[in-house]
């Protein structure tokens, strides 16, 4: 049997069966599911399969099962809810319990901010796997032109490079009305319009609009307006006209005021982004690294850092490159070397060790819920020497752009050393590795010396110290606990 449908097969029944799935998604690591009854989950068991490496509660149920195995393994859960149920009468009553249970808990738990956050996340993420996919090819294409390699190739990679990056508006605009309950091909044609090249064309009090003025933010707006406008049309429209008057009052509606209005407001706001952005490297330099490169792995750890992705986009569509990645990118560097330090200190927890060196590649590779739910943040203390490992290495890099070397990131997605070839600066790719390299090395030796002199108190060190699986320890008080997942016996379960 193919091991992804396994792992599918083995999931199902240990989060309540198919009649207990509401919906299904998935981000770059972590399956999402929609529980009608959350206490129908045998957590223990889940946890213990060797392809979970960590489970995560918030608005979605979240098991974390790494970067491409993810990928594949969500088509085969999804498939296995379409066949017939071999309870179909258990469903209803279970869908009744879990649906009085999931409203109170998200009444309870959900914020404003917060739920803004999780929807323009699921705005972005699908599109992270283009991003990459459009940065390394613009890399590359950037190398045959300074090699003067391949001379007639390299105009067809900057194409491939650069299609997406002149038509994400359009899709900003379809995803948006998506998840604002629109309908998505409307949103994405009144996006449209910030990318055609006739508004060139269009006065606008005296002024002459650009094509892609406002970029993701103007698109954003656009769409949320349309969807404004659809669902005022769908209340008020007599059903024998809503097929032509709704689409049609949508698109003259949402258009005319993001031509006449959002788009002139996105670019300003847009610009201000990328003004601020290097503002605060130049000027804050490594005081500015130090926090963000502090606080980023908490943020990773709530599922927040996913609502950065419109603000690392303009600044890639303004610039060619993100400046805040590669400091932000820092807080993996020092989850790494805090797991080191953890293996080193705790020679004869051969299942912890397990874990850890399982872990450890996807971590390099920028990974870091791996690390975070199956190491760091169970114990506690790594966790907080992890995060001063990242803002060691945030604080080497804002140095050096405060110095004049700024380094960014052609796309988004990867950190780590898969960062490298998205790496771009305004002193030459040579320059930028260099830094990004060195922001690395101190994230890795300041993550591991916190964590091993700082990590643990006397007797957490002696109880963990042991032969067989951790005990759980106690988390910061701001983390929710987390046990850490049965170790992996492959790493490329990761």
């Amino acid at each position: 049997m193919d091991k992804n449908r396994a792992t599918a097969e083995a999931l199902l029944p240990l989060v309540g069966g198919a009649g207990n799935v509401a919906s299904v998604a998935h981000c770059m690591t972590r399956l999402r599911l929609g529980l009608h009854d959350r206490s129908l989950v045998r957590e223990a068991e889940l946890r213990a399969l060797p392809a979970v490496l960590g489970v995560v509660e918030d608005d979605t149920y979240q098991i974390v099962l790494g970067p491409g195995t993810v990928a594949r393994v969500t088509p085969e859960f999804e498939a296995l809810l379409t066949r017939p149920s071999r309870t179909p009468s258990t469903a209803d009553v279970l869908a009744a319990k879990g649906e009085a249970i999931r409203v109170s808990r998200k009444a309870r738990n959900a914020t404003p901010v917060r739920l803004l956050l999780r929807r323009i996340a699921d705005i972005f993420v699908p599109l992270i796997p283009a991003l990459i996919g459009c940065g390394i090819i613009a890399g590359l294409g950037g190398l045959l032109t300074n090699l003067r390699w391949l001379p007639s190739l390299a105009p067809a990679l900057a194409a491939l490079s650069a299609g997406f990056m002149s038509l994400i508006a359009v899709f900003v605009g379809h995803n948006t009305a998506k998840v604002f309950g629109g309908t998505p091909v409307l949103g994405g044609a009144v996006a449209a319009v910030i990318v055609f090249p006739g508004v060139a064309h269009v006065d606008v009090f005296g002024r002459q609009l650009a094509p892609g003025q406002g970029g993701v933010l103007g698109a954003l707006a656009a769409a949320v307006l349309a969807v404004r406008v659809e669902k005022w049309c769908r209340r008020r429209v007599p059903e024998a006209l809503d097929v032509l008057v709704t689409p049609a009052l949508t698109v003259l509606v949402a258009g005319l005021a993001t031509l006449y209005g959002l788009m002139y407001v996105a670019g300003h706001v847009a610009t201000a982004i990328g003004h601020f952005a290097n503002w605060l490297l130049t000027y804050g330099g490594s005081g500015a690294g130090l926090v963000l490169g502090g606080l980023f792995l908490p943020l990773v750890m709530l599922g927040l850092h996913q609502a950065l992705i419109p603000i690392h986009t303009t600044l890639i569509e303004q610039q060619g490159y993100t400046v805040l990645l590669p400091v932000l990118a820092m807080a993996g560097a020092g989850q790494v070397g805090a797991a080191a330090a953890v293996y080193v200190r705790l020679p004869r927890n051969a299942s912890l060790r397990r874990t850890i060196r399982s872990a450890l590649p996807a971590g390099l590779l920028g990974v870091g819920e791996p690390l975070i739910y199956g190491v760091s943040l169970p114990l506690g203390r790594p966790f907080v020497t992890a995060c001063a490992g990242g803002a060691a290495g945030g604080g080497f890099v804002g140095l050096f752009h405060q110095f004049g070397t700024a380094v960014g990131s052609t796309a988004i997605g990867p950190s780590g050393w898969a960062l490298l070839p998205l790496l771009a600066g305004d002193r030459g790719p040579g320059a930028a590795l260099a830094v990004y390299g060195g922001g690395l090395l101190t994230g890795y030796v300041t993550g591991f010396a916190a964590t091993y002199w700082f990590g643990f108190t006397r007797t957490i060190l002696t109880d963990l110290n042991t032969p067989g699986p951790p005990p759980t320890t106690t988390a910061p008080a701001s983390a929710p606990m987390s046990p850490p997942p049965r170790p992996h016996a492959n790493p490329s379960a990761i």
